[in-house]
């Protein structure tokens, strides 16, 4: 359709919407000047217009306009006389803008589990209606646990569902953009600080991810605090991440903590095993090679890779670097404990509730730990092992390899062998049953 037919369009749908008095005064005397991709350029009689437009009637235009055109347009008011500059100016300012995004983060490929389901299902909300609800988003929690993924999926929702602009940045480039001001001369000063504002205010969504670093940049968190204060105040969306939660972020000023907790505030907490599993099952299966890496396989890297998922992806990569430099080697147990020898280490392995149930067995059973972990096979302490190792398997849920290492360094097939005898004793002893029950009602 041509601009004209489109705006009269347009024009009759408002006028169904808005009182007559409303459409005669702001609307009436508007007209269609210019598409593009992403914008539509109005031309408006007077400057009040323009103002009055944009912050009265913005969802309305655009909700009626997409009725019309069935795409989504951001709009730009002109005066006849601002026209052609104006028109140009936007134009380039939307061929230039970077988002920061990175397109292939998304809800759907955030693996979710126990930890981090609450994180995911209020990134969604704020996704889904960005300003008006949890304002500000603050997600902390350790590095690698998917912070940066559901920020990007956030800003990729809201991209893909409505012509809200997105940027997304770190704390260290919004230190630098900040600073560029001061490294530029006298004359072209104004103009950067023109530049820096229009880049950070003039947006409708603000992320800023690893917030932690600006504690080092007190003059940056001057600025920082009077963009909050704009964009909260226009009811843009504000999203910050950080490794540690507002009131730990000691060296901040004050006022911006406190600002901080004006929204909600999320932690990620480190993936628990099964969704260490799930997420080293997505990979192989992403790659096409599930048939090629045996469970136990993952679950060793998922017993040892606890607290970083890059960590975790990384021991996975560096598995099958090693079967491919030992020409194509089958990937076993055996060739993976020798792949992660330096780079899992014991330290990493992670505190469990294993020891709990060691201690609670022995005591129940008038032994010590350390029979329960040593190498003797008396009937008195083989049993109350197998029982450990029976309820760490089927109600811990822990791996073969992991409860191997944990008591005493047993191979995993020691541990298989000793929870299928347990698993074959409770189909004739009921007693034995009733045991485990209370050793496992007492695990907290």
């Amino acid at each position: 359709m041509e601009y004209n037919e489109i705006w009269q369009n347009f024009l009759e749908k408002i006028k169904m919407k808005v009182k007559p008095v409303l459409f005669q005064t702001w609307f009436k005397d508007t007209k269609l000047i210019k598409l593009n991709d992403s914008y539509a350029f109005v031309e408006v009689p007077l400057d009040v217009h323009k103002k009055h437009l944009k912050e009265n009637y913005s969802e309305l235009i655009e909700e009626t306009f997409m009725e019309v055109t069935g795409e989504i347009f951001k709009f730009e008011y002109v005066t006849e006389e601002e026209n052609e500059v104006e028109v140009k100016v936007a134009e380039n300012n939307t061929a230039i803008f970077d988002s920061g995004l990175d397109s292939k983060y998304t809800f759907d490929n955030f693996i979710s589990g126990e930890s981090n389901k609450f994180a995911k299902a209020i990134g969604l909300a704020v996704a889904e209606k960005p300003g008006s609800m949890y304002n500000p988003l603050f997600i902390y929690g350790n590095s690698g646990l998917g912070k940066t993924h559901l920020m990007h999926a956030i800003g990729n929702y809201i991209s893909a569902n409505s012509n809200k602009k997105v940027l997304y940045v770190t704390s260290e480039k919004f230190v630098d953009d900040f600073l560029n001001i001061y490294r530029k001369g006298e004359n072209s000063n104004f103009n950067a600080v023109e530049k820096f504002k229009n880049k950070y205010r003039n947006i409708d969504v603000l992320m800023i991810d690893d917030i932690q670093y600006l504690e080092i940049a007190s003059k940056t968190q001057q600025e920082f605090f009077n963009t909050f204060n704009e964009l909260h105040t226009k009811n843009k969306q504000i999203i910050i991440s950080s490794d540690r939660s507002p009131d730990d972020l000691k060296k901040l000023e004050e006022r911006l903590r406190t600002r901080f907790n004006w929204g909600l505030t999320i932690d990620i907490l480190p993936p628990d095993f099964e969704l260490r599993m799930a997420i080293l099952d997505k990979k192989v299966e992403a790659q096409g090679i599930s048939n090629i890496v045996p469970t136990e396989v993952k679950e060793y890297i998922a017993s040892n890779c606890t607290t970083d998922i890059r960590k975790l992806e990384g021991a996975l990569t560096r598995v099958f670097a090693y079967a491919t430099i030992m020409n194509g080697s089958e990937i076993t147990i055996e060739l993976a404990v020798e792949a992660l020898k330096d780079y899992i280490g014991k330290a990493v392995i992670a505190k469990n509730k294993i020891e709990q149930v060691i201690q609670l067995v022995a005591n129940n059973y008038n032994i010590t730990v350390d029979d329960i972990k040593s190498k003797k096979r008396l009937k008195k302490i083989a049993v109350p092992r197998q029982i450990a190792m029976y309820i760490c398997r089927f109600h811990l849920k822990e791996s073969l390899p992991k409860i191997g290492s944990e008591f005493g360094g047993k191979d995993h097939t020691t541990v298989m062998h000793a929870v299928n005898k347990i698993k074959d004793e409770l189909k004739k002893d009921n007693n034995l049953e009733i045991e485990i029950s209370k050793i496992i009602n007492q695990i907290k």
